[in-house]
């Protein structure tokens, strides 16, 4: 065993994570630290905010459109179709901001009472200073786009805070980074698209290039606190990731991003719902993330069907 770079303190002595070699997570939390600073963008200078928006880029990635693949889809002209893509991308961002700040109060309430001299506390913080940059950019895309303010539906919204005020451990890491490889998973395609907008592709590749070094922290994180757990415990945490999984699903796509870009919002809604297409491409491009918590017990029981409403299973 590797010796530990801290002395443990008086939260991890109470049993915070019991069993846990303190050197695991300080080694970790180094690597992390000295690959955010070396690799770390700040969007206001890495994004030309003043650049014009081309009129024949789309919003994002056509084939991760709600409705590619549909009958209405065929029926639309490019400029719907561009139109769409732009109020869609718009969409997932507003959301992405969302979780980010739901993040940023989970990782802070996480380290209240750890030790600050921690590598890991420190990068827990300095996750925190990115997620602050990303929900800025987050917001200054859609603005850019000229897209309205969208978010969560208002009872969704809601119950963020009591998610906010209540989620601890285990369960707010895995829940936290399986919304945000949700994303990844989309903005991985986005940032390589030529055919995509230059603010899209820009936001998409600082985003991903930074949220894997967040996702990692939380994966060890959620391996090393669900490491022993018993049955009833994991129970409760396969619910609660599958919950928070669900609902930033079906948050992705706001349905006014139909009637705002001009299409029949009931048919639209209609053609989405039953789209195999798009179905097929979350469920594969999630099968990593499956795979991942199920390695650590966390697919099992009613979770299941939560992850199959949502086309992750």
């Amino acid at each position: 065993m590797t010796a530990s770079l801290t002395r443990p303190s008086e939260a991890e002595s109470k049993g915070f994570v019991p069993g846990v070699p303190l050197s695991e997570r300080e080694e970790t939390a180094q690597r992390l630290l000295a690959s955010s600073a070396r690799k770390s963008y700040d969007p206001t200078v890495e994004v030309d905010w003043e650049a014009p928006v081309p009129t024949d880029k789309y919003g994002m990635t056509p084939e991760w459109s709600t409705l590619y693949g549909t009958a209405l889809w065929d029926e639309m002209t490019e400029e719907q179709r561009i139109e769409l893509t732009k109020h869609e991308a718009a969409s997932v961002s507003s959301v992405g901001l969302w979780f980010e700040i739901l993040l940023m109060q989970m990782l802070l309430r996480d380290v209240y009472n750890r030790d600050k001299h921690s590598r890991h506390v420190q990068f827990a913080l300095t996750e925190v200073a990115d997620e602050c940059r990303h929900s800025v950019m987050f917001g200054r895309a859609g603005e850019r786009l000229g897209m309205p303010d969208y978010g969560p539906a208002r009872y969704i919204h809601r119950l963020g805070r009591v998610w906010g005020g209540f989620f601890r451990g285990a369960n707010a890491y895995a829940s936290v980074m399986a919304a945000e490889e949700i994303l990844d998973m989309m903005q991985r395609d986005f940032m390589r698209d030529e055919r995509v907008q230059p603010v899209t592709r820009t936001v998409s590749k600082i985003h991903v290039l930074e949220e894997a070094r967040h996702i990692r922290f939380a994966r060890e994180e959620v391996a090393r606190r669900l490491a022993g757990a018993s049955r009833a415990r994991l129970q409760f945490e396969r619910i609660n990731t599958a919950v928070t999984v669900y609902f930033v699903v079906k948050s992705m796509i706001h349905p006014d991003v139909y009637s705002n870009a001009g299409l029949d919002r009931d048919r639209a809604l209609a053609e989405a719902a039953n789209n195999t297409h798009y179905h097929d491409r979350v469920r594969k491009s999630g099968a990593k993330l499956m795979t991942f918590l199920d390695s650590v017990g966390l697919i099992g029981g009613p979770s299941k069907i939560l992850y199959k409403k949502v086309h992750l299973l």
